[in-house]
């Protein structure tokens, strides 16, 4: 069975542009629910069979611990979050679900976290004596690959740098749990509360959007394609600015846009990141040709008021989603809404 993403709403851009075919996952012999047995999961550096249910994973990256953790499986070690993160070196939204599974961050039951600081800490993985390395979202190099494999059955990205989706993820993660069908009732009910967003907030519909970042005087970032932030913002009913589709090249997920031509970018929402700390106005003061976005002048630029929240967008799972309905979702609207009464 091809592993492909169930996200209907992203937009027209072709998968990277590297020479990496996009993967899967596929089953060579179909087990009962709670059996892996017999399944091969490809990804961009070849397929991992799995012979049984590991009963220890470990994860590599962002957002592949937040998937096991929606379906109830607590990885014996995971990457701290050295972005966006709060005081356990983790999330509000990787915390709460962890509670929930009786493995808070300082207990027993918690699962053992390693630096990134200097890469991946190939020791202190073998150390939680995983069965399954985990890393479909990611953006594991080959050589880093070969390590991890010779420590336990390694899974690699689905995609090349970081596009796999959060509904990829979440269904390969189903198929290495056993536990298919609660990835796929997952996936629709993370997707049914987005598109419940979208009807809650009318105005979506007829917004358009740029995902930016601002957080570098010289440069606007526009983020594009198989990004996540414009896969977020496609899936609550907006749709992606002309000026980004027509300057985004076949396979790219962004690309630099100078300031000094600022005021092509028309659209209804410009949400952009900006430095850590720092808010819309900061951006406006860093490079005052930040200004002439077109957006700025409606109330239709906004950026959100911490790195967790963009990191809730950027590195989207099925829990992160949820948490930016919440804390996200609303902050959009109102910008949606000003630049609407402003036309």
């Amino acid at each position: 069975m091809k592993l492909t993403s169930r996200y209907t709403l992203l937009a027209a851009a072709a998968a990277t542009a590297l020479a990496l075919t996009s993967c899967g996952s596929s089953t060579e012999q179909a087990g009962p629910e709670g059996s892996a047995a017999q399944i091969s999961i490809e990804h961009i550096y070849g397929s991992t069979p799995i012979e049984e249910v590991p009963e220890k994973v470990a994860t590599i990256s962002w957002v592949n611990a937040d998937v096991l953790l929606a379906l109830g499986t607590v990885p014996v070690g995971m990457d701290i979050d050295t972005w966006g993160q709060n005081a356990n070196n983790s999330t509000d939204w990787k915390d709460a679900r962890l509670k929930e599974l009786g493995a808070e961050i300082g207990s027993e039951n918690a699962p053992a976290q390693y630096s990134v600081t200097d890469g991946i800490d190939y020791e202190a993985i073998a150390e939680s004596d995983p069965d399954v390395i985990f890393a479909a979202y990611s953006g594991l190099k080959q050589d880093e690959y070969e390590k991890l494999s010779k420590i336990a059955p390694t899974v690699g990205p689905l995609e090349a740098n970081y596009l796999t989706s959060w509904q990829q993820s979440t269904e390969a993660a189903g198929e290495l749990l056993g536990k298919s069908t609660e990835a796929s009732a997952l996936i629709d009910e993370v997707e049914g509360q987005l598109s419940a967003q979208a009807e809650k907030y009318p105005v979506f519909k007829d917004s358009s959007f740029i995902a930016a970042d601002l957080s570098q005087p010289s440069t606007i970032s526009i983020y594009a394609g198989e990004d996540n932030r414009p896969r977020f913002l496609s899936a609550l009913g907006m749709s992606q600015a002309a000026v980004v589709s027509e300057n985004t090249e076949e396979g790219n997920f962004y690309f630099e846009w100078s300031p000094e031509r600022a005021n092509e970018l028309e659209a209804d929402v410009v949400f952009a990141s900006v430095a850590s700390g720092a808010g819309i106005a900061d951006a406006l003061a860093s490079n005052p040709l930040f200004g002439q976005i077109p957006a700025a002048e409606t109330g239709g630029l906004v950026a959100v008021d911490s790195d967790q929240a963009v990191l809730s967008v950027s590195a989207a799972s099925p829990l992160s989603m949820s948490w930016a309905i919440e804390n996200v979702v609303p902050i959009l609207a109102e910008a949606a809404e000003q630049a609407a009464e402003a036309k």
